[in-house]
């Protein structure tokens, strides 16, 4: 089993690891342990670099279950690399996917909308919200709203808690917890201190003040009460 790294530090950049597994045909290799965010939840997979004394290899992307692609041909099974991720990209990831969780906190506390759909790229994100009726008003409030949340310097926390106890947790629900594969036992979190708490897998900022402006840039309707909102973030 791989040991996902990402998971319990958001910030580390550089590890050493161990090739487990190859498999020429996707031209990837398994790493007995990985800070490689490998995607998912909206959240675009990490990128970076191996090393070895003999050689170096680009990777072009991290996939579920431990798997990183590259370039090049593949280090042998027991190989030690010195992998690096991207940091630069990363972070600016990172920076974008808490200015989600605002948004979120931000709606759902003082509109009591929920989320039913979203997507993350670097530095801006879509994101769809229950609203009946969506005013230019009401989206300029909004964003006057998130971006108090990021003057506020919230501290961002992770947790892991039992299924049975997540469950009780009433935010959690607009996640669609009960979604979960029932296999999952433990429920990582990310809690906004003070504003939101969501289930969540992915990599975030350690407070709210290193997110950045947050600038909704356009919104519209996606028919019924389905309101897009996109964002875009600044310095």
């Amino acid at each position: 089993m791989t040991d996902y790294l990402y998971l319990r530090d958001s910030y580390l950049r550089a590890f050493s690891a161990v090739v487990t597994e190859r498999d020429a045909g996707q031209s990837g290799i398994l790493l007995d342990r990985t800070a490689f965010y490998p995607g998912g939840g909206g959240q675009q997979p990490d990128r970076g670099w191996l090393r070895a004394d003999s050689g170096e290899w680009s990777v072009k992307t991290a996939r579920r279950g431990g798997w990183h692609i590259i370039d090049g041909e593949l280090p042998p099974i027991g190989a030690t690399v010195q992998a690096e991720i991207d940091w630069p990209r990363r972070y600016q990831i990172m920076r974008t996917h808490t200015a989600m969780h605002i948004l979120c906190g931000v709606i759902w506390r003082d509109y009591r909308a929920s989320v039913t759909g979203g997507n993350m790229a670097v530095l801006s994100a879509r994101m769809d919200f229950e609203f009946d009726r969506l005013s230019p008003e009401t989206v300029d409030e909004i964003e006057t709203k998130v971006n108090q949340e990021v003057a506020n310097a919230r501290p961002v926390k992770i947790a892991s808690l039992p299924r049975e106890a997540a469950f009780e947790i009433p935010d959690l629900i607009r996640t669609k917890i009960d979604l979960l594969p029932p296999g999952i036992k433990e429920v990582r979190t990310v809690e906004i201190v003070g504003l939101d708490l969501q289930a969540d897998g992915g990599t975030h900022v350690a407070n709210t003040s290193e997110v950045g402006s947050i600038n909704i840039s356009k919104y519209k309707s996606k028919g019924g009460i389905n309101k897009r909102l996109y964002v875009e973030i600044g310095d």
